[in-house]
């Protein structure tokens, strides 16, 4: 009976692990059953702030990304719509954001010197990266994101914020470099043309008026758009100056590309050979941007949800983003994610539902009919200006300051995924910084505690410290406490058997009681201590084993080859199974005195 109740217990588990996995839902059809007219003008109201935000930011990400701006558009109207259909959040907002616009132009900028369009790339992208966080959540994956440390996460955009400054500084000072360059020659090149006194006083007097603009609007009216403000006035003002002055050497959006107010339009994905082939390649980036997204997500829906109270699904937030992405991918558009500025404008203009990121959709497309002129006169370097604060705004010193101080392994994990970032591929960055971080939790919790105590002479086990008092040590009583997985196995069995080498110690116990996640190389290294000990006549004895210990020592025939009786499980009293292992220790060793010690190595700080 009791294997059918383990093995319908097993089934009831797949079965409810099934449940939550593989299925899609609308959450936002829930919200429609209790929807009123009070919600639908606060939605509207949340929608068409957040349309005043997300136009500006679209214009800037499309000269990150050395696109036509239509397709940014494109992410932020399709890509909100479809993401907000499928996110449990009310307030999440999916579209197109700094960090991924900079992965994706490096990304793409890597094939410019192939015969492949540069947004065919940035499709591809989008449907892969879609794909993958769609699969992500599907398959219940949403979890992981709170095993990744913050430390990275920070870094990371420490990092996002300081290559999207270095790479606006040519726009800035007005002057061209190819597109690719890396972090330090950004730097470089602006330090030479300022030294040299090459830059374009025109650009570099649009950008200082624009910030001058945005402080301005922030400081007197703190709740009005200051991005969408200056930028609309500086391009009235470029297309005023244009019209007395025609050679104005200032440039333009609409030398980059002009902006259009177009309807998105159904392209589909079409495959090429060109596109097998570089297939690979973007494929590896796409699952750094998936992860990153995820990342995102979690961080800005969990902060808008201790505000708010409400309940958030993480699986929910990856399906949307997956579902967005490929969706801008059908429809031509660029690479998204979860976007923390226009979130928190959706949050704190009182969005009541998902439907406020659907109306700001459908809003963008009636405003750019309107303001799409201006937009097409904003002088590039008021576009780097307002993208150089974005930068600045992505820098978080708070943050900073506590992963800088609160560990040494923190501080580390800042400031080797901090030059990764800056100095390597941003998809490498991430997996860099996972993987430090990953090593030093393993070192941390890959260190067993032996500490030395004895029986003192009321029974009780109790710390020694006077080793010298040691007359005849024949046992010795080893306690183990912590992890014993892969990563704690050798320097447990090294730190054992240097316990071992004395060969006046004829019966080791292993006192186990508070040791855990015992796996197949922490019982290889008992049984090699067995071993060892077996072949010089001593013994092995195992104390205040819990359950999970037991199991272990069982499945894996270790217990059989200790012998039942040399194996004592935990009791009630913590000493008692000690005592209980002390006493058939006298009995190998046919004495009834033997001294008794216990180790224990304090790990060096």
């Amino acid at each position: 009976m009791e294997a059918n109740d383990a093995v319908r217990e097993t089934l009831a588990d797949a079965q409810a692990m099934g449940a939550k996995m593989m299925r899609l839902r609308l959450p936002f059809l829930g919200e429609l059953r209790h929807y009123t007219a009070a919600k639908f003008r606060a939605d509207l109201v949340a929608g068409a702030t957040l349309t005043l935000v997300s136009i500006p930011q679209a214009v800037g990400f499309a000269l990150i990304l050395n696109l036509p701006p239509q397709h940014v558009i494109v992410s932020v109207i399709i890509g909100g719509f479809v993401g907000a259909l499928f996110f449990s959040s009310h307030h999440h907002v999916f579209g197109p954001t700094s960090s991924i616009s900079l992965i994706t132009a490096s990304t793409i900028g890597a094939y410019a010197a192939l015969d492949i369009p540069l947004l065919q790339l940035a499709i591809l992208l989008a449907f892969l990266i879609g794909a993958l966080q769609l699969a992500a959540g599907v398959l219940n994956f949403g979890e992981v994101t709170k095993f990744i440390s913050r430390s990275v996460v920070v870094a990371y955009s420490t990092g996002i914020g300081l290559l999207l400054i270095a790479s606006q500084l040519h726009n800035l000072l007005g002057f061209d470099v190819a597109t690719g360059q890396s972090f330090g020659h950004n730097i470089w090149q602006a330090v030479v043309f300022l030294f040299e006194r090459e830059v374009s006083l025109w650009a570099l007097g649009a950008g200082v008026l624009t910030l001058g603009i945005f402080e301005v609007v922030r400081r007197m009216r703190p709740n009005w758009p200051e991005a969408l403000i200056g930028l609309a006035v500086m391009g009235v003002a470029a297309k005023v100056l244009t019209v007395f002055y025609p050679g104005i050497p200032l440039q333009l959006v609409r030398d980059e590309g002009a902006l259009g107010a177009v309807l998105p339009m159904w392209s589909g994905f079409h495959w090429s050979s060109t596109t097998f082939e570089t297939f690979q390649g973007l494929f590896k980036t796409a699952v750094a941007i998936a992860i990153l997204g995820m990342l995102e997500a979690a961080a800005i829906t969990k902060s808008l949800a201790a505000k708010s109270g409400q309940k958030i699904e993480p699986n929910q937030e990856l399906v949307g983003m997956g579902a967005a992405n490929i969706a801008c991918g059908l429809f031509g558009g660029v690479p998204g994610s979860s976007s923390f500025a226009r979130s928190a404008v959706n949050f704190q203009s009182g969005a009541a539902s998902q439907l406020s990121s659907m109306l700001s959709s459908v809003v963008v497309l009636g405003v750019l009919l309107f303001v799409t002129p201006i937009f097409n006169f904003i002088p590039v370097a008021a576009l780097a200006a307002h993208l150089i604060r974005v930068g600045l705004k992505m820098i978080n010193w708070h943050q900073i300051r506590v992963c800088s101080r609160s560990t040494r392994s923190d501080a580390a994990v800042f400031a080797i995924t901090l030059v990764a970032a800056l100095f390597l591929k941003l998809d490498t960055a991430i997996y860099v910084g996972i993987g430090v971080a990953l090593a030093f939790f393993l070192q941390k919790t890959s260190t067993p505690l032996l500490v030395e105590y004895t029986f003192n002479a009321s029974g009780n086990l109790t710390e020694l410290t006077r080793p010298e008092e040691r007359a005849h040590p024949y046992i010795s009583i080893i306690h183990v406490e912590g992890d014993l997985y892969f990563g704690a196995a050798d320097l447990f069995q090294e730190q054992v058997r240097r316990q071992a080498e004395d060969q006046n110690i004829k019966v080791f116990i292993l006192r186990m009681k508070n040791a855990r996640h015992l796996d197949a190389s922490t019982v290889m290294a008992i049984e090699n201590l067995h071993d060892y000990l077996k072949q010089t006549g001593r013994h092995l004895l195992i104390s205040g084993v819990s359950d999970e210990v037991e199991s272990v020592l069982k499945n894996s025939g270790l217990a059989q080859v200790l012998g039942e009786g040399n194996i004592f499980p935990a009791e009630a009293n913590p000493t008692v199974a000690t005592k209980r292992a002390l006493e058939r220790a006298t009995q190998l060793l046919d004495t009834r005195d033997a001294e008794v010690r216990i180790f224990y190595d304090r790990p060096q700080k």
